[in-house]
C-alpha cells in the first residue's frame, strides 16, 4: 500500500511530539527508530502507541538498531541481536506493524597497506551461517503474521552481502528497502542489485541529495531524480520514509510531495 511517513527526529522527544507533526504535515506513519532509547521494546508502551496511532490518525514502522549485527564472530553478542529481532518482531505482531527496517551491516575491517580486508568477507562460512540462523528465527517468529524484515541498502553491497541478501529473501518475512539517497551517494551501485530483486521491495526511504555526498537533504533541494522514485515506489505500491534529519526539513519535503507525487 503507498503511504508517505517520517522518521523520529532529535528535535521530537515524544511519540506525541512525532505523531502531532506527522498529522500536520500530512504524512501517513512514523518508522520509530530503535537507535534511540525510548524506542526500545522494553520502553515503547503498546497501549500508548495505540492512544496516540489513534488521536492523531497515524500509523508506524520500526527502524532497528542500525549496529544490529546478528553475525557477530562472539556468539553472546549475536544471540543478543538475534533476541532483540524476535522481541521486536512480536512487538510489532501486536501492534500490527508491518514493516522492520535494518541495515546489513559490512563488519568490522582490517587496513592494510593497498587494501581493506572485511573480516565477514574473509570468514564468510561464518558469516552465512549465523544469518542464516538470523533469518529462520525472525521468519519463526514473523510466520503466519505478515511483519517483514526489509534490508536497508547503506553502503555500497559487497560480494560476500549479495549472496547471503538473496538467502534472506527466500523467507517471507524478509524484503528490502531501497534507501535511494545512499545508492545515489555511492554512484548508484546497489540500485542494480535492487532493482534485479524488485518484487522483493516494500519499503523506500526517499532523501535528497546535494554534491553528490550529502544526503538526507529536503525533496527538490538537491539533484536526485525523485520523480523516478516516486514512479517506483507506486509501481510497488509500497511505504515510503520522508527521511531528513530535521522537522524543517521535513515540513519542506512534505509541502513539495503534496504538490509532485
Amino acid at each position: 500500500m503507498l503511504r508517505f511517513g517520517m522518521p523520529t527526529l532529535i528535535e521530537t522527544a515524544t511519540i506525541e511530539e512525532c505523531a502531532a507533526l506527522c498529522r500536520d504535515v500530512g504524512l501517513e506513519f512514523i518508522e520509530m527508530n530503535m537507535n534511540l532509547p525510548q524506542y526500545q521494546v522494553e520502553t515503547m508502551e503498546e497501549a500508548r502507541l495505540k492512544r496516540v496511532a489513534k488521536d492523531y490518525g497515524i500509523a508506524y514502522t520500526i527502524h532497528l538498531d542500525e549496529n544490529m549485527s546478528p553475525a557477530d564472530f562472539s556468539p553472546v553478542v549475536a544471540a543478543a541481536y538475534r533476541r532483540v529481532a524476535v522481541e521486536t518482531i512480536e512487538f510489532a505482531k501486536k501492534m500490527e506493524i508491518p514493516t522492520l527496517n535494518m541495515h546489513l551491516v559490512q563488519g568490522v575491517y582490517f587496513t592494510l597497506p593497498h587494501e581493506k580486508v572485511y573480516l565477514f568477507d574473509k570468514f564468510r562460512d561464518h558469516y552465512r551461517d549465523n544469518m542464516l540462523r538470523f533469518r529462520d528465527d525472525c521468519t519463526k517468529a514473523a510466520e503466519g503474521s505478515g511483519v517483514r524484515v526489509c534490508i536497508e541498502n547503506w553502503h555500497a553491497y559487497t560480494d560476500y552481502q549479495v549472496p547471503v541478501l538473496d538467502e534472506l529473501l527466500q523467507s517471507p518475512a524478509f524484503g528490502l528497502t531501497y534507501d535511494v539517497g545512499h545508492n545515489h551517494c555511492i554512484k548508484g551501485h546497489d540500485e542494480p542489485i535492487i532493482l534485479a530483486r524488485k518484487e522483493k521491495l516494500h519499503h523506500m526511504h526517499l532523501h535528497d541529495v546535494k554534491d553528490g555526498t550529502k544526503d538526507h537533504q529536503a525533496l527538490g533541494t538537491g539533484e536526485l531524480d525523485i520523480f523516478k522514485y516516486l514512479a517506483l515506489a507506486k509501481e510497488r505500491d509500497i511505504s515510503v520514509v520522508v527521511e531528513t534529519k530535521t522537522v524543517e526539513g521535513l515540513k519542506q519535503s512534505a509541502a513539495w510531495l503534496h504538490a509532485n507525487k
